[in-house]
């Protein structure tokens, strides 16, 4: 006959049996192969940091060359935007050099974590981008413009080709006259000159 305490200590026996035969828990694991092997900076993204900070110097000394003109219905003039636009640029690129240095990088998510680039569809994007560089003087903005957001977005896996075109119709018409009205600013019109 087994008294309590006998029970406690058998139990206790074949608990480190049992442990042994189940399978290692997967978060100790990653642990460990996280400590064998730590993040290593990837020095190759300073060249974007590089590039992001280039470019807000591009956009500061290009607005700082514009004239000091000004409207009734614009006192500020056109020089603020830009160079706001550069310094979040270099704000940006502070930022992330900071992050590349201290071993930040990207990492694969979902459904297509561990996958190469999918390179069919960037130099489709890229084509839908240079049409409509190609196109938007002859054109006009709200036709290539259309054909741009229509593209990116059939591009990027959109199957509802009605709505995506509608709502791209919708973004290029926006986007003229936000930059008509709001800003001043027009956009070539193309083909339908006189009528928008």
């Amino acid at each position: 006959m087994t008294t309590g305490s006998d029970a406690v200590e058998q139990a206790a026996q074949e608990r480190p049996a049992e442990e042994a035969g189940r399978a290692p828990d997967t978060d100790t694991t990653d642990e460990a192969v996280v400590a064998e092997h730590p993040k290593q900076p990837d020095f190759a993204q300073l060249w974007v940091c590089g590039f992001l900070g280039l470019l807000g110097a591009l956009v500061i000394v290009d607005a700082a060359r514009l004239g000091g003109f000004a409207a009734s219905n614009d006192p500020i003039g056109p020089k603020p935007v830009p160079i706001i636009l550069g310094i979040l640029l270099f704000v940006v690129a502070a930022f992330y050099a900071l992050d590349v240095v201290r071993g930040g990088h990207g990492e694969d998510e979902g459904a297509n974590a561990g996958q190469h680039f999918d390179w069919k569809t960037i130099a489709a994007l890229c084509g839908v981008f240079i049409a409509n560089a190609l196109l938007i003087d002859w054109l006009g903005w709200v036709i290539s413009g259309s054909i741009l957001f229509w593209g990116s977005a059939i591009v990027l896996g959109s199957r509802k080709y009605v709505l995506a075109l509608a709502i791209a119709v919708v973004l290029a018409l926006g986007t003229f006259y936000g930059f008509a009205i709001g800003l001043g600013l027009g956009l070539p019109a193309g083909v339908l000159q006189g009528i928008l």
